[in-house]
């Protein structure tokens, strides 16, 4: 009955907490109206669990609801064994477009793009064009930003829009106007760079061409919001001081969660062991002024805190393509700057801070002024630090070849933690000699 039938926002509500089987029975509780829609809406991963546990016939219906490139990304998510069970699905066409995309890399244009685009020939008159794309709407486009002009090489000629055809007269050749200034990307380009150009053009959609300027298909805005997304996931687990998760969180095992997480924490443990042995190294001077004890909490996490600053800033800015490894120097010099300011600041709370304590609550003893001093210029050199080696510190790990936010925030904290004790007792040591120490 249609009062028993599931909406799609009730199933989309309570979908993270099913499991598999609940979830084919919810969709096909589901109008069928609506079914397409929200089948469509899917991850790809979700896709592929849901019709691996689908019968053939069905499973055929809704394989051949996707377009080429969504079909792909779902086989590429199912166990090597099912793949080609799934490739035998397909309409011969469709089965050769797929198979053709997944022999790109994953994180490829090619393996991103869709191969179904609007086609024209630069002989073409305006007329001409505008029934051959009312054909191909009907027949095989999955969607329609740009017209294409390609030679009989199949080379990227030129790309025509909507409103020049509309605007021209019916005879005008295409190759009049057409332009021929088209930004492109080879198939062979990875995605974030992709997604980088098409963000810098303001393009709903990029030709993807291969070495000899043969037009293979287009990528579109849709699948770039996929991927933004899921680099920027990837971007904040690791720099939380984590790998970065396969799966959405309430899909992921919790022997595959505390795997992902105890390897960083573990070297993050470690890292802190040698805050341990900073302090013991000092046992002499905490001992004979025990009131330095007092601020050590404050001076590390004032350096970790700037520290993470940096480089959150850095590894942003690297990811969006605004900084590149040639503009270190000029990072150094800004950073180094800010951390100077940010250190005066932090050093003039600080010094305030003491100075009214002692003043109310009598707490820091007759010698409070150099204590305050120490602590204000330790201030200026453990923030200083932090923040230029917070900054510096994705550069030396992309110069090395490896993903820039492995610098996480917490192994910068971590780093800056032990340089920012040592500031902290050698700077007690020179101002107090003589007083407390």
């Amino acid at each position: 009955m249609a009062d028993d039938r599931l909406t799609t926002a009730e199933l989309r509500d309570a979908w993270a907490l099913l499991s598999g089987a609940e979830r084919i029975e919810g969709f096909r509780q589901v109008d069928p109206v609506d079914a397409d829609d929200f089948f469509l809406g899917l991850s790809s991963r979700e896709q592929a669990q849901m019709l691996l546990s689908m019968q053939s016939g069905e499973r055929r219906l809704w394989l051949r609801l996707l377009a080429p490139d969504d079909t792909a990304d779902v086989v590429q998510e199912v166990p090597r064994e099912e793949r080609n069970g799934l490739l035998e699905l397909l309409d011969d066409t469709s089965r050769g477009e797929v198979s053709a995309l997944l022999a790109y890399a994953e994180d490829a244009a090619g393996g991103l793009m869709s191969p179904r685009f609007a086609r024209l020939r630069p002989e073409m008159t305006v007329d001409e064009a505008v029934r051959y794309l009312r054909r191909q709407a009907r027949e095989r486009l999955e969607t329609i930003y740009y017209a294409y002009v390609l030679d009989h090489e199949q080379r990227l000629c030129g790309v025509v829009s909507f409103r020049d055809l509309f605007a021209a007269q019916p005879n005008t050749l295409l190759a009049d106007v057409m332009h021929t200034s088209v930004v492109s990307v080879e198939d062979s380009l990875d995605q974030e760079s992709v997604a980088r150009i098409m963000a810098e053009h303001d393009l709903n959609a990029v030709p993807v061409v291969d070495e000899e300027g043969r037009m293979k298909g287009i990528v579109t805005i849709d699948d770039v919001v996929d991927v933004v997304q899921q680099a920027a996931t990837e971007d904040i687990q690791k720099l939380g001081g984590m790998e970065a998760l396969e799966t959405p969180y309430m899909q992921t095992g919790l022997g595959a969660l505390i795997k992902k997480r105890a390897g960083w924490l573990s070297a993050l443990f470690i890292g802190e062991m040698l805050t341990a042995s900073a302090m013991g190294s000092y046992e002499g001077e905490i001992a004979r002024a025990v009131v330095l004890a007092l601020f050590v909490p404050l001076i590390i996490s004032s350096g970790g805190n700037s520290g993470s600053q940096a480089t959150t800033l850095i590894i942003r800015a690297m990811a969006l393509g605004e900084i590149t490894l040639r503009d270190w120097w000029r990072i150094a010099q800004r950073e180094l700057a800010a951390g100077l300011v940010l250190g005066l600041i932090l050093a003039a709370l600080g010094f305030l801070r003491i100075v009214i304590w002692q003043a109310i609550f009598h707490t820091y003893g007759a010698h409070y002024l150099p204590v305050a001093f120490t602590v204000a210029i330790s201030l200026i050199g453990v923030v200083t630090w932090g923040t230029v080696s917070g900054s510096m510190l994705p550069f030396l790990i992309r110069k090395l070849g490896f993903d820039p936010a492995s610098a996480s925030a917490p192994f910068v904290a971590t780093l800056v933690d032990v340089c920012g004790l040592m500031i902290y007792f050698n700077v007690g040591r020179v101002i107090l000699r003589g007083i407390l120490l």
